[in-house]
């Protein structure tokens, strides 16, 4: 089983610079776009009496700050180590996400209670006002999408973020058909099922952010890995290696992967071929798994 793993250049440090200044640029733009909209829709939200657009709002936080965790990694991903932060400052991502995830259940919560006493106490909604701004906020989430497409095909972290926003744009569709059947029928109670809905699916979001987060901080084996299928593959590949021991792998951040682990070796197999044999579990265990800090000890 083949895992996909993020790009590697190959080029000069000057084009890996380069790669990523554009990278931020892109993230960068699209979160002040993504931000200034969020904002519009809360107060558009407020002044329509609209708790779908409050909620959409909410479930845009949840892409703002997936943006902006994304352009954090890039940042930090250019910072050296240092004696003390070995493997440098890549779990501030993971904290970060952890902390979102605890926000977003708190915005469910209150998306749900004011979503019920809304369907009991309907408020009367200004249909064209929320369809402006959903429209807005639909313009705003396709020019988003369409900035990181080109560039979230090369970069798994993009990607994510990418897939965010095609969330949101959907989210925003969903409003724009709201307001409209609003507009025609004055059924306002289309607002808050709209709301309720959105909620769920900002919840859902936020339990994956949430088990995702537990499990890294936890140092589980990533998701998609198996020690038994490592073991598996590096023994049938490498005929030399007798028994693989003391096997750990866990994810330093997302989609960066570490391992460690004893390998004893054959009688035919030579201190000699130590050095050769570790290269080619570290090749396997990038290749095929994504791991790209292997540590091997001999026994």
């Amino acid at each position: 089983m083949k895992h996909q793993h993020r790009p590697k250049l190959t080029g000069p440090v000057d084009e890996l610079t380069e790669y990523r200044s554009v990278e931020k640029k892109k993230l960068l733009f699209t979160i002040i776009l993504t931000g200034t909209m969020m904002v519009v829709e809360i107060l558009g939200g407020f002044l329509t009496h609209s708790l779908a657009l409050i909620s959409d709002a909410g479930h845009m936080f949840t892409h703002f700050f997936a943006l902006a965790i994304s352009f954090t990694a890039i940042y930090f991903a250019d910072q050296k180590c240092c004696h003390h932060r070995t493997f440098g400052f890549y779990r501030l991502e993971i904290l970060s996400a952890l902390f979102n995830s605890l926000l977003l259940f708190a915005v469910t919560a209150w998306i749900l209670i004011e979503g019920i006493r809304r369907m009991i106490h309907p408020a009367s909604v200004l249909g064209i006002q929320m369809f402006l701004v959903a429209v807005v906020g639909l313009i705003v989430n396709l020019v988003s999408v369409w900035i990181l497409h080109g560039t979230s095909k090369d970069d798994l972290n993009v990607k994510g973020a990418f897939l965010h926003m095609l969330g949101d744009t959907l989210s925003s569709v969903v409003i724009v058909i709201g307001a409209i059947v609003i507009y025609f029928t004055g059924w306002s109670v289309i607002d808050p099922i709209l709301s309720i809905g959105i909620a769920f699916v900002i919840c859902l979001w936020g339990w994956g952010l949430f088990k995702d987060s537990v499990n890294i901080l936890l140092e589980s084996v990533p998701r998609g890995v198996t020690t038994d299928e490592v073991t598996k593959v590096l023994t049938k590949a490498i005929p030399s290696i007798q028994e693989i021991t003391d096997l750990h792998i866990w994810a330093i951040t997302s989609n960066m992967y570490s391992m460690t682990a004893h390998i004893k070796l054959r009688d035919s197999a030579n201190q000699e071929n130590e050095k050769a044999i570790a290269g080619k579990i570290r090749q396997i265990a990038n290749e095929q798994f994504n791991i790209e800090h292997t540590t091997i000890e001999f026994d």
